[in-house]
């Protein structure tokens, strides 16, 4: 598989997703807004490729000796939506 990398503005993703995903087969669509790279399209294949053999960071954790012991305070982004509750 040929890694020929294409760019798309915003616009012509938006009108062309079809176009944008079989480009995506033979390597990278950047997606530009505003003339700067904003997002890149993979096809899954490529993405697997890239992630294959890296431990996610709850693996490593897991491996880690005493790592059952360490007091993780990890804060939400004020800017995430909260779950709904019907309390």
């Amino acid at each position: 598989m040929a890694k020929s990398a294409q760019t798309l503005s915003s616009r012509e993703f938006n009108q062309g997703t079809g176009r944008a995903k079989r480009a995506a087969r033979s390597g990278p669509v950047y997606i530009t807004e505003r003339g700067r790279p904003s997002h890149v399209l993979l096809s899954y294949e490529h993405y697997r490729e890239l992630t294959k053999g890296r431990p996610r960071l709850t693996d490593l954790l897991c491996r880690t000796p005493g790592a059952g012991d360490l007091d993780l305070e990890i804060s939400r982004p004020d800017d995430l939506p909260r779950p709904f509750s019907f309390d």
